[in-house]
């Protein structure tokens, strides 16, 4: 299977040598307020985002009353749903009547407009609005829907969390039987918030995939606390990545609590490009801010008294101090200058020279 070392979406190019692509998930942040969710839109593009995204599906389209019905219905971070899974759903979801606006909003503030879709309908609708499509993880066995994505032809973003590797291999080679531009985004779906998440994290997987599928462009979508795991999964090679984004963690919702906030947006925005601009391109070399400091920190070869012209250079003749300027003989180079004579008179604690030598 063939697959492109880059993507293009709307006006950005996401490839390794490239600045990272940051998602705003704005998802259930909204709360069910349009007005919200248009100011959010605004929010996140001022702390750092690329792109706003949503989350289109609807309550009785993606979960079964039935199924969630029961002591063991609502588990993990559900447990603490005040409401049932159904109503959760039904109450958080993104109105589709919404879509102009949503849309319009993104324009004026120069961001993305991207969204998730959970059913086949919303792929369809969004197919002609959106510059790529998100698959979360809770879909990478739906292949049904994950191969009408594909045939879009859009860019397609394939999250793999609590996924394994034949799952992932199976969705990979379904998407790429119709579409040459996928990434693949390590992710790990418990959303409780917890610091024992990042024990699971498993950022290592960048470069499973990286071995696996050599210059495809990878994405970390994260559900820990803070950006450290961001940090992380960028140093590995991660060119996307995805985080919740809210105005306000202490809101009641399904994922404001653990959500980055403008503020922490900001920071791990911030803290990426610091860390972009040190990766630097792995070619071992002096770098043009360190000419000063190889001067002040080397070592020359200086002699330790005067000497006079045609003298026959010793090892006693010498010592290695700092600093070394340009021209100067390196004690590296000892060796080779030893048994050379003088071609003029030289002062004590003069640095020796290459053009010092008859």
């Amino acid at each position: 299977m063939t697959y492109d070392s880059s993507l293009r979406i709307g006006t950005r190019e996401i490839a390794l040598d490239v600045p990272s692509y940051f998602i705003a998930d704005i998802a259930a942040n909204h709360d069910g307020d349009l007005e919200r969710a248009k100011d959010l839109i605004w929010k996140s593009k001022e702390a750092g985002a690329d792109c706003a995204k949503f989350q289109h599906f609807i309550a009785d389209r993606i979960v079964s009353k039935v199924g969630f019905e029961g002591p063991k219905g609502q588990i993990s971070h559900q447990a603490k749903w005040k409401k049932s899974v159904v109503e959760v759903y039904d109450q958080y979801h993104t109105r589709r009547d919404w879509t102009d606006e949503l849309v319009e909003t993104c324009r004026k503030a120069d961001i993305h407009f991207m969204t998730t879709p959970y059913d086949i309908e919303a792929v369809d609708m969004f197919c002609d609005i959106v510059p790529a499509f998100k698959i979360g993880s809770g879909d990478i066995t739906f292949h049904e829907e994950i191969e009408h994505i594909a045939r879009t032809g859009k860019p397609v973003l394939l999250a793999t969390g609590a996924a394994s590797m034949a799952e992932v291999e199976a969705a990979a080679e379904l998407i790429l039987r119709h579409n040459r531009q996928l990434c693949l985004m390590q992710c790990n779906t418990n959303y409780t918030g917890s610091l024992e998440n990042f024990r699971y994290v498993n950022l290592r997987v960048l470069q499973t995939f990286a071995a696996r599928w050599p210059g495809m462009v990878l994405g970390f979508s994260d559900h820990t606390p803070g950006h450290s795991a961001v940090l992380g999964a960028v140093a590995l090679g991660a060119r996307v990545v995805e985080k919740h984004f809210t105005d306000d963690n202490s809101r009641e919702g399904p994922d404001h609590s653990f959500a980055l906030n403008p503020v922490t947006w900001r920071a791990m925005v911030d803290a990426t490009r610091e860390l972009e601009a040190a990766l630097g391109d792995g070619v071992k070399r002096i770098e043009k801010n360190e000419t000063e400091t190889v001067v002040i920190q080397r070592r020359a070869l200086r002699l330790k008294t005067a000497l006079d012209a045609g003298t026959t250079l010793t090892q006693d003749h010498l010592e290695a101090l700092r600093p070394c300027p340009e021209g100067a003989v390196s004690p590296d180079a000892l060796s080779n200058i030893i048994g050379k004579r003088l071609a003029s008179a030289k002062e004590a604690g003069k640095e020796l020279l290459w053009t010092d030598l008859a």
